[in-house]
C-alpha cells in the first residue's frame, strides 16, 4: 500500500518504476518571497547527498526575469515549487503497482473545455495580431479543460497507461493537489555533466493503417509550418542551453525526429551540451525555464503576451516534473498531458500548441481537443 507523501515515476516505454518515499523534508514554495529561498534549500539537500523529487509550476519562471515577476499572481491554488528531500529512492518499489485497474473513463467526469470554439478564435485573432506585428514569431496558446474526479489516483495513473504510454509518467502526491502527468516530452537531463533537452514541437494525428500513418508522417516531415515550428524552437532551446554551457560543445544530434503514440505523431528534435563547472540548481532553471517549446519566440515576449490571453495559471501545466541525485544528475519532464486533483474533487488540465503566422484558428482548437484524448479517450468534448 503506498502512502503519501511520495513521487512516482514510470517509463512505460522499459517499465521502468523510480519511487520515492517518506521524505526527510519537504521544500514548498507558496509565495513569490519563498522561491529563492526554497531553491537554496534544495541546493544544500543536494550537497548533502540527499535526492530531489517533485515539480516546479510554470509561473516560477516569471521570477528569473526581473521584468516578468509582477505577472505572478497571488493567493495561489498550487504551489510554485514543491519538492521532497530523500535520503534514497525507495527500494521496495512493489507499494506502487496497481490493485485493480478502473476503466480510464470512469476517472473524469463532466469534462469542458474552458473555450469554446468561439472564444478560443477570439483569442487566436488577438495573438495573430501581434505575430503580424511582429511582437514575436510564435506563442503556445492553452486553455483549460475543467471536469471532476472519481476514486483512486494511483489506479488512474496505471489504467491511463494503456491510453498512451510515455516515457516521463509521474504521479506527485507531496500534500496539497496532486499531480498526474502523462508526458511525452523531455524538459532536460543532466547526467556526467551534460545537459540535454528534447523539445517537441509539431503534430497530427493516427492514421487508421499502417499505411495511412506513413502518409501522415511523409506529409508532416515535407509541412513548411511544422518543420519552421520545430526549428525555431531548437534554435530558442540552442540559446538558452548556450548561456550555461562551454563553447564548442553545443550539438544538436537529431532534428525532426518524429515520435508515435496511440492517437498522435509528434515531432522531436534533440540539443545537447557540455555544463560549465559550478552551477548550482537555480543556474540551470534560470537558463532553461520554462521550457521554449511551451512558450514561444522570443521567449519573454512570448510569455507577456500569452499571461495576456489566457484563462488564470498554468500552474504545474508546462512547468516541470522530476529529480535530482547527490551526484548532480537531473531529469525533468516538460508538464504536458498533466492533470492537476484538487481535494475538493475537481480536476483542470491544459491543452494547446505553437500559433504561427499561418495558423488556422480551427485547426488549432482541434488539435488542442485531440491533445486531450490522453484524458478523455474517445469522449467529444464539443
Amino acid at each position: 500500500m503506498l502512502t503519501a507523501p511520495y513521487v512516482l515515476f514510470r517509463d512505460d516505454t522499459t517499465g521502468t518504476v523510480t519511487l520515492f518515499t517518506e521524505p526527510d523534508e519537504l521544500i514548498v514554495a507558496n509565495e513569490v518571497e519563498e522561491f529563492f529561498p526554497a531553491l537554496e534549500r534544495m541546493q544544500t539537500a543536494r550537497a548533502g547527498g540527499k535526492y530531489l523529487a517533485g515539480y516546479m509550476s510554470y509561473e516560477a519562471g516569471y521570477l528569473f526575469e526581473k521584468k516578468l515577476a509582477p505577472l505572478v499572481r497571488t493567493k495561489r491554488d498550487v504551489p510554485l515549487l514543491c519538492f521532497g528531500v530523500f535520503a534514497s529512492p525507495a527500494s521496495d518499489v512493489e507499494q506502487a503497482s496497481p490493485g485493480p485497474l478502473i476503466d480510464a473513463d470512469d476517472f473524469l467526469s463532466d469534462i469542458k473545455p474552458g473555450w469554446t470554439l468561439d472564444e478560443y478564435s477570439s483569442q487566436f485573432a488577438r495573438l495573430h495580431q501581434h505575430l503580424r506585428q511582429g511582437d514575436c514569431y510564435q506563442a503556445n496558446l492553452t486553455m483549460p479543460v475543467n471536469a471532476h474526479w472519481n476514486g483512486d489516483p494511483l489506479a488512474a495513473f496505471w489504467s491511463l497507461i494503456s491510453r498512451q504510454p510515455v516515457k516521463y509518467g509521474a504521479l506527485v502526491d507531496l500534500g496539497g493537489p496532486m499531480i498526474l502527468s502523462r508526458s511525452p516530452e523531455l524538459f532536460f537531463s543532466v547526467r556526467d555533466g551534460w545537459i540535454e533537452t528534447h523539445p517537441m514541437k509539431g503534430t497530427v494525428r493516427r492514421g487508421g493503417s499502417p499505411a495511412q500513418d506513413a502518409a501522415l508522417i511523409a506529409d508532416m516531415l515535407k509541412d513548411e509550418k511544422t518543420l519552421a515550428e520545430n526549428r525555431m524552437i531548437v534554435d530558442l532551446l540552442r540559446n538558452d542551453i548556450s548561456r550555461i554551457t562551454e563553447v564548442g560543445t553545443l550539438d544538436v544530434p537529431k532534428l525532426f525526429e518524429i515520435e508515435t503514440y496511440p492517437t498522435v505523431h509528434q515531432m522531436v528534435s534533440h540539443v545537447r551540451a557540455k555544463l560549465l563547472p559550478g552551477l548550482v540548481i537555480e543556474d540551470i532553471f534560470a537558463a532553461l525555464f520554462p521550457c521554449g517549446s511551451i512558450t514561444g519566440a522570443p521567449k519573454m515576449r512570448a510569455m507577456e503576451i500569452l499571461n495576456d490571453l489566457e484563462i488564470g495559471p498554468r500552474n504545474v501545466y508546462c512547468g516541470a516534473i522530476g529529480m535530482i541525485s547527490p551526484d548532480g544528475d537531473m531529469r525533468f519532464s516538460v508538464a504536458i498531458r498533466t492533470i492537476t486533483l484538487f481535494e475538493n474533487g475537481t480536476a483542470t488540465f491544459n491543452v494547446g500548441g505553437g500559433i504561427v503566422f499561418d495558423s488556422v484558428a480551427d485547426a488549432e482548437y482541434e488539435e488542442c481537443l485531440l491533445k486531450a484524448k490522453f484524458a478523455t479517450g474517445d469522449r467529444r468534448l464539443v
